[in-house]
Formats: structure tokens, sequence, C-alpha cells
């Protein structure tokens, strides 16, 4: 079995652990505390109709606090011992590949609407990461929001955001 690849491997520079563990866990304890506080301020015991709102929650965000809290704890005990490898540069350019254009999307929701940033990200990951050709791209970037609007807008009455090109279309 191989062993992980040193900093300097053919896969490139790694980063450790120790940061990702630290900002994630980091960030984990600040929505458990988010959960927590917003629990008691809506309520978290119980009425005479059964749990208020916060009840559940409540204890979700304690499990939360707790596991999260722990690992920060145990990373911040061992941040001089050994780093282990969390992932070699190029594995991280894999993830952005993905996670940027995502981001895109998102964002882009807001000011194209949903149907025509879909139209786009499913050309683009066609096109850029599954080397489709242009007539399968252009047949699945259009056929995938046209069912979504079947679906959720006709089917089931569910809006979803919408943007210039659909208030111009009259949608």
């Amino acid at each position: 079995m191989e062993e992980n690849p040193g900093p300097q491997d053919a896969a490139g520079p790694s980063v450790g652990s120790r940061w990702p563990e630290a900002i994630v866990s980091a960030l984990l304890v600040g929505v458990a505390v988010l959960v927590i506080t917003d629990s008691l301020r809506v309520g978290n015991g119980w009425a005479d109709d059964g749990p208020q709102s916060g009840y559940f929650p409540f204890y979700i965000g304690l499990i939360l606090l707790a596991s999260s809290g722990s690992v920060l704890i145990g990373t911040l005990l061992k941040w001089r011992g050994e780093n282990p490898v969390f992932a070699e540069r190029t594995q991280l350019a894999s993830v952005l590949a993905v996670l940027v254009p995502m981001g895109v999307y998102v964002g882009g929701i807001a000011w194209l609407g949903i149907y025509v940033a879909s139209f786009l990200l499913i050309a683009y990951f066609m096109r850029r990461h599954g080397k489709y050709g242009w007539t399968a791209t252009g047949a699945v970037s259009v056929a995938v929001p046209l069912v979504v609007y079947a679906v959720f807008e006709r089917w089931f009455l569910v809006l979803l955001p919408k943007g210039p090109l659909e208030s111009l279309l009259g949608v």
C-alpha cells in the first residue's frame, strides 16, 4: 500500500489538515451558537400543545456545538504536532473547478433567473468537463430548464426566481 506522498511529490505541494479542520470546526461552532441563540429566542421548551419551535433545533445545536467544539479544541491542542496531508494542490484545483462555477450559478440566479443560469451552468459543465458536442449540450441545456419549469411552475405551482429574459417572454 502506498503511503501519502510528501509535500513536494509529483502531484504538487500539499495542504495540511490543520487549517481546514480549524476553520470548518470554528464555522460550525458559530452556526451552533446561532442555532442555540435563535432557539432560545423562539422558545425551546415544552408548551401545552407540544414542543415549541426551538425545541428540536436547540438540541441539534447543542450536539453540533459539542462535536464541532471538540474537533476545534483537539485541533488547537495538537497544533504543533504532525500536520497530515489534507489534499494535494491538484486535488483542490479539481474541487475549485466545480465549486467556483456553482458559486457563480448561485449568484447568477439573482440577476439571470434560475432558468437562464441553469442553462449556462449545464452548458458549461457539459462542454468544459464532459467534452460533449454542441448538439448534445444545447439539447440538454434547453431541456432541463424546460422540464424544471413544467414540473415546478405548471404542475406544482411553485414560483422559481425569474430574470429579465423570462420577464420579456411573459413567463
